[in-house]
C-alpha cells in the first residue's frame, strides 16, 4: 500500500512562494515507474491536475495556468516530490492533494484514476 505524506503548505502574500513536499513509501513495485502528481482542488471547484513527474527518467506535466511559475522536482534517495510555487495568485488558493499511481499514460492523467492519495495540504494566496 502506497503511502503519501504531504507538507509545506501555508498562507502567503500574491507574488510569494512556497514549497510542497510529498514523501512516498510502501511501493510494491519499483518506485521508478510511478508517476506522482499534484492535484488541487478550491472550495466549489471539481479536482484539476497541477503538475506531475514520471519518476522513471523525470518527465514533467504542468497545467497551463502554472506553466513558468510551479517546478516538480524529484529526490529519489528520499522517495520525494517536490513542487515549488512561485509567483503566487489568489487563484492558486486550494487544498493540494499529492497522488501516485503506475497506470499507462498517468503522467497528465485524471486524478479519478490515480488510486494512492496523500492528505492534502492547503495553500493560500491574500491579494
Amino acid at each position: 500500500q502506497v503511502q503519501l505524506v504531504e507538507s509545506g503548505g501555508g498562507s502567503v502574500q500574491a507574488g510569494g512562494s512556497l514549497r510542497l513536499s510529498c514523501t512516498a513509501s510502501g511501493y510494491t513495485s519499483s518506485y521508478r515507474r510511478y508517476c506522482i502528481a499534484w492535484f488541487r482542488q478550491a472550495p466549489g471547484k471539481e479536482r484539476e491536475g497541477v503538475a506531475g513527474i514520471y519518476t522513471g527518467g523525470g518527465r514533467t506535466y504542468y497545467a497551463d495556468s502554472v506553466k513558468g511559475r510551479f517546478t516538480a522536482s524529484q529526490d529519489n534517495a528520499k522517495n520525494t516530490l517536490y513542487l515549488q510555487m512561485s509567483s503566487l495568485k489568489p487563484e492558486d488558493t486550494a487544498m493540494y492533494y499529492c497522488a501516485a499511481d503506475n497506470f499507462p499514460g498517468c503522467l497528465g492523467g485524471s486524478w479519478k484514476k490515480y488510486n494512492y492519495w496523500g492528505q492534502g495540504t492547503e495553500v493560500t494566496v491574500s491579494s
